[in-house]
């Protein structure tokens, strides 16, 4: 594992192979009144987890968006809901890049208690300029991503039918 972080700050989760594993606790905000995980919390924590996976691997949003004007968004995301995590627990984000192309990236990521999978959650992320058009990702970002990207193992058929492809 690695653990690093960037002159912005230090980055939070550590490179576990091919995944990034973020880890969190789930507090009150996240919930509903049953003290289950709301469905779109999920969303906010993959993002965050997201975040730190750029930044540990040296892709510093803020520097992208002054330095290149351009900014990764999310362009598709499905979700599959397994099972609820509730208040109090601790979770493990694990974030694999699937694919870099030309102005997107393809990625996975499941939310983990205890070994347990409770989400699944696949995405793909659209480099866009300020005016909210395609654009190329950045050479400094592309370097930093392709060396993670693609060496993840293949879904296994349960998990093959949430991805975006």
């Amino acid at each position: 594992m690695v653990d690093a972080g960037t002159a912005a700050g230090p980055a939070t989760g550590v490179l576990d192979g091919v995944e990034h594993v973020y880890r969190l606790r789930v507090y009150f905000e996240d919930t509903d009144a049953a003290g289950i995980v709301y469905y779109a919390s999920y969303l906010r924590m993959a993002e965050r987890a997201r975040t730190e996976m750029m930044r540990l691997l040296g892709a510093d949003h803020a520097a992208m968006i002054r330095n290149d004007r351009s900014v990764l968004t999310v362009r598709e995301c499905a979700i599959e809901y397994l099972a609820p995590a509730r208040l109090d627990d601790v979770l493990e984000i694990r974030s694999s890049l699937l694919e870099v192309g030309g102005a997107s990236l393809r990625m996975r990521q499941a939310v983990h208690r205890c070994g347990d999978v409770l989400a699944r959650i696949g995405l793909r992320l659209a480099c866009v300029d300020e005016a909210g058009r395609p654009a190329r990702i950045p050479a400094p970002l592309r370097s930093a991503l392709d060396g993670f990207a693609g060496t993840v193992p293949p879904q296994r058929s349960s998990e093959s039918d949430h991805a975006v492809s």
